[in-house]
């Protein structure tokens, strides 16, 4: 079954918003790059948070765990979506992922394993 897996916040300073969240919401930080943090959530979907030069629009991004990334994009232009991504590799075992724009607009995430 598709779930939420994972999502992300923008920061452009990566170390003032791990200090803020992990202080807010007590979440367990952990450093993935210069440029990436990622955290867990207790009862919850962990994520990520991604430095960027500039706060784009929308700020959180959502992934969608799937079985077949290139599957799911077909089925999803078929639906009236656009590919912004196609699969990608993350990289360090952590997988694939892709973006679409719904036929509103909405960015989504999908990932996967392989």
């Amino acid at each position: 079954m598709s779930r939420l897996c994972h999502w992300e916040i923008p920061s452009t300073d990566l170390k003032k918003s791990t200090e803020f969240y992990a202080g807010l919401f007590g979440w367990k930080m952990q450093s993935w790059s210069e440029d990436y943090a990622m955290f867990d959530v207790e009862d919850g979907v962990g994520g990520g948070i991604a430095k960027v030069e500039k706060m784009p629009e929308p700020c959180i991004d959502v992934y969608i765990s799937v079985g077949d990334i290139p599957a799911t994009l077909k089925k999803a232009e078929a639906l009236g979506a656009t590919v912004e991504r196609p699969k990608t590799e993350i990289g360090g075992g952590m997988g694939f992922y892709a973006y679409l724009r719904d036929p509103c607009g909405c960015r989504i995430g999908v990932w996967s394993k392989a």
